[in-house]
């Protein structure tokens, strides 16, 4: 475990403590000596980290303490570049320069002990698959999900047969590197499932659908539960 890894579980710990903590404790929990200990109680004190208490008394994190927010582990660290990774691999061009854009900024904010996490990291997403791109923006879709939006696209079905759609967004689903608009269909009246790359082209409207969007979600789930267990049955 890395110096900087240290620091923020010690923060951890203290923070879930209910009463002071020896340096011999701290010291068995993350197995090092108490002198690497003090030399991290010490650097923790010149980060004006506000722990307060000495050695054999027991420290204590002043409550309302909040961490850096990219105070993060290595294995935080390669979670998110792996995730930017596949969002860059499967996501649609706007998401995809999202992801390496944020990648980007965490090997610049990050100390740089930790950046080899980053720039050399041991995980990495492949993809067997040709990436298709949509022929809309995908900044669009994503706007109108997060403001609840009606849609008005045009469909191509598996049989080549066109379509015009008026739907409620609710997520954009990724199976097997094929992305799938999940909506309510006001032509069918139901959920629908869209692949990505047969929508030809999206308009958000200015009305807002009247359901909220957490609700249409756990309809969908459920109705999904239900087919799951209608198939486990037969």
């Amino acid at each position: 475990m890395c110096r900087t890894e240290r620091l923020f579980q010690i923060i951890q710990i203290l923070r879930s403590a209910g009463s002071p903590i020896t340096g011999r404790q701290l010291a068995d929990e993350l197995e090092i000596s108490l002198r690497t200990l003090y030399r991290d109680m010490a650097e923790l004190a010149a980060q004006r980290v506000p722990v307060t208490g000495e050695a054999g008394m027991g420290y204590v994190l002043d409550q309302g303490y909040d961490m850096p927010p990219l105070m993060l582990t290595a294995d935080e660290l390669e979670a998110a570049a792996l995730g930017a990774a596949m969002v860059a691999a499967q996501g649609d061009p706007s998401l995809a320069r999202a992801a390496r854009d944020l990648v980007s900024k965490l090997s610049e904010a990050i100390p740089a002990e930790l950046q080899p996490v980053i720039l050399d990291s041991s995980i990495r997403a492949i993809s067997m698959r040709e990436k298709v791109d949509e022929s809309f923006d995908g900044t669009l879709l994503r706007h109108a999900i997060r403001k609840r939006l009606k849609l008005r696209l045009g469909y191509i079905d598996q049989e080549g047969r066109v379509s015009d759609r008026i739907v409620w967004p609710m997520l954009i689903a990724y199976l097997n590197s094929v992305r799938y608009i999940i909506a309510w269909c006001e032509t069918r009246n139901d959920y629908r499932h869209f692949k990505m790359d047969r929508v030809q082209g999206i308009d958000v409207l200015e009305d807002k659908y009247p359901a909220r969007r957490a609700e249409l979600i756990k309809g969908w789930d459920d109705l999904n539960a239900r087919r799951s267990s209608n198939q486990r049955s037969r």
